[in-house]
Formats: C-alpha cells, sequence, structure tokens
C-alpha cells in the first residue's frame, strides 16, 4: 500500500529546547523518503520516530544555518554503517558547497558511495524523484535558502458507476488502466476516458526560513500539505522581518492566498511554550480556514486524501497522531 505522510522529526529553530529538538523532516511518499533539514539530533529522532536510513531516498537542505543542517554527517555515517544500498540524492544550494563538503566528511568513517548530490541553483531547479517532480525554488532570508515542493503526475481516477454501466469489472479494468481500451462483455471497444475522470496529482511544499516572497506563494500553490516556518507570533512581525523568519499570521496567509489544503506549522522560536500554541492556531486560523497542525517532536502528519477531483478542494485531513 501507498504511505504518504509527514514524520516531524524537530520543531525548534534556533536552538533545541527541553521539548523540541532541532529541525528534522521525513516526507514518506509511496516509497520515497524525503529527509528535510535534518538538525542536531535527528538519527536519534528517528529511532524514536520508528524510521530509519533504509526510509531515506532524498536528502533537501534548505541552507546551511546549523539547525538546519548539523545533523547531516550523523546521517550520512548512519546510511554507510546501514549498508543502504539505494541511492540516496542530496539537494542543497550550491553556492554552500563547502559546507555541503565538510558536513559529508566531517569526521572519520567507512565511506558510501550511495549518495549523489544535486546542488540547486537559479531561479527554479526540478529533478525526477521516483513518483513525483521535486521543484526547488529560492527564498528571502540572510543566507541563500532554498524551498522544496513535490508533484505528482495528474492521473485518473475509476468511476465504479460507468464501469458497472458498461459492463467492467474483476480483471478487464486493470486491463483498461494499463492499455486504454477493454473490449466491453457485448463486444464493444471501451476506452479509459468513458469510465473515468481526471485525477490531479498530490502535491506538498516545504518551506522554511524566510521572509514573505515570490518563491513562497509559487511553492505553496495548491499543495495538498504546506510544511512552513512560524517562528513568531505576530507582535514579533518586524523581528521575523530583519532575521528572513515568518510569523504564524503570515503562514497562514501564504496557505489562504496559495489555496493550500492544509497548514503544519513549526520551526518555533525557543521563547514560546507550551502555553502560547493555541496563539499560533489562533493567528494562522485568522486567514485561513483549512486544516491547522501545530507541529510537536515525533508526529505523524498524513497527507490529506484527496475525495474531491478539484486540487484547491477542501478536506478533512485526519488528526496527526504521536509516534507510540
Amino acid at each position: 500500500m501507498s504511505l504518504r505522510e509527514l514524520v516531524v522529526l524537530g520543531t525548534s529553530s534556533a536552538v533545541p529546547t527541553r521539548h523540541r529538538n532541532h529541525n528534522g523532516y521525513l516526507l514518506r511518499w509511496d516509497g520515497q523518503g524525503f529527509l528535510f533539514d535534518p538538525g542536531e539530533g535527528t538519527q536519534r529522532q528517528m529511532l524514536h520516530a520508528g524510521v530509519g536510513a533504509h526510509d531515506i531516498t532524498w536528502i533537501c537542505v534548505t541552507h546551511f544555518h546549523g539547525d538546519h543542517c548539523l545533523g547531516v554527517p550523523g546521517i550520512v555515517q548512519r546510511i554507510a554503517r546501514d549498508g543502504v544500498a539505494h541511492e540516496v540524492q542530496a539537494a542543497y544550494p550550491a553556492t554552500g558547497e563547502t559546507y555541503w563538503r565538510r558536513l559529508r566528511h566531517a569526521s572519520a568513517f567507512a565511506d558510501t558511495s550511495v549518495i549523489t548530490e544535486r546542488p540547486v541553483s537559479g531561479p527554479v531547479t526540478t529533478f525526477e524523484a521516483g513518483p513525483v517532480t521535486l521543484t526547488a525554488r529560492p527564498l528571502s532570508h540572510p543566507v541563500e535558502s532554498y524551498g522544496y515542493r513535490l508533484d505528482e503526475p495528474d492521473g485518473r481516477r475509476m468511476i465504479p458507476s460507468l464501469l458497472a454501466e458498461r459492463g467492467i469489472r474483476g480483471p478487464s479494468i486493470g486491463e483498461l488502466q494499463r492499455t486504454g481500451t477493454v473490449t466491453a462483455p457485448d463486444g464493444s471497444v471501451v476506452r479509459l476516458a468513458d469510465c473515468s475522470g481526471p485525477r490531479p496529482g498530490q502535491s506538498a511544499a516545504f518551506i522554511m526560513d524566510t521572509r514573505l516572497c515570490e518563491g513562497v506563494f509559487a511553492l505553496a500553490e495548491g499543495v495538498d500539505l504546506l510544511v512552513i516556518e512560524s517562528t513568531f507570533l505576530s507582535g514579533e512581525e518586524a523581528l521575523a522581518s530583519r532575521y528572513g523568519h515568518l510569523t504564524a499570521a503570515q503562514a497562514g496567509r501564504v496557505a489562504a492566498e496559495s489555496g493550500a489544503r492544509s497548514l503544519v506549522l513549526t520551526h518555533l522560536s525557543e521563547r514560546y511554550d507550551a502555553e502560547d500554541g493555541p496563539r499560533f492556531l489562533e493567528e494562522a486560523h485568522r486567514s485561513f480556514d483549512g486544516d491547522v497542525v501545530l507541529a510537536h517532536d515525533l508526529m505523524h502528519v498524513p497527507v490529506p486524501r484527496r475525495d474531491h477531483p478539484d486540487r484547491r478542494a477542501r478536506s478533512h485531513v485526519a488528526k496527526a497522531s504521536s509516534a507510540s
């Protein structure tokens, strides 16, 4: 069965706190695993979350501030130690090549040859990543930073009533999906378009340290799952802008104006504690009337199922559950 979920490994900005680890997010998507911004301690958080090195197929670094990349050495060395045999591709800003090399070879270990570097640069960089296309776009931060987006190709969904109407059942349904045509019991030729409708592919965006900018809205456009930083509450909007960050209210605005279906707030400043959680949700909901999750470490958040073919249609996303 396909599995599409966000495994939250860490949610704190700048420094870890007693309850929040440095950043780390594993997006599991139909057998692929996109590890975004592994901060310090990510390797241990993966153990608690029930995921391992073999689940990783991509490492995606938005920028080279420590809370977004200091876990790279541990992840690379765990991939080597655990004998991961499949290719693991690594995307990161090309201007940070020196930092990547330092992290990639931070200490002595029995190295691995499975990691392939995919530096990103310019206004748009795209990669074919298994069942999806991975796109990187620049953001606005004191150091060069990129956000990422996954897009599944559009497809078609079978309509049971139309299949029954034409007498198509059992193995004939699979044949129709594979070949595009099938012969019905009455001898007529039935085309795929006769028994199906368009099914827009699902999508997800991962947006970390940034001010509001064109890249933020382009990455978030129409996504099913928007994972976005909300480092500050709106009372600190000037501070957020100065240091290249977003507030929860701005994150909600991005989700609303971009037509996102569900919103995950993360990357919280250490100045806030558990009692401030409802304020983040309230600020985001000022603009966005869809589902909002305030991320916590070890939380599993499913990519919302699409019950309607319209990419922008709202649908209820199951409540996130903590990993056992």
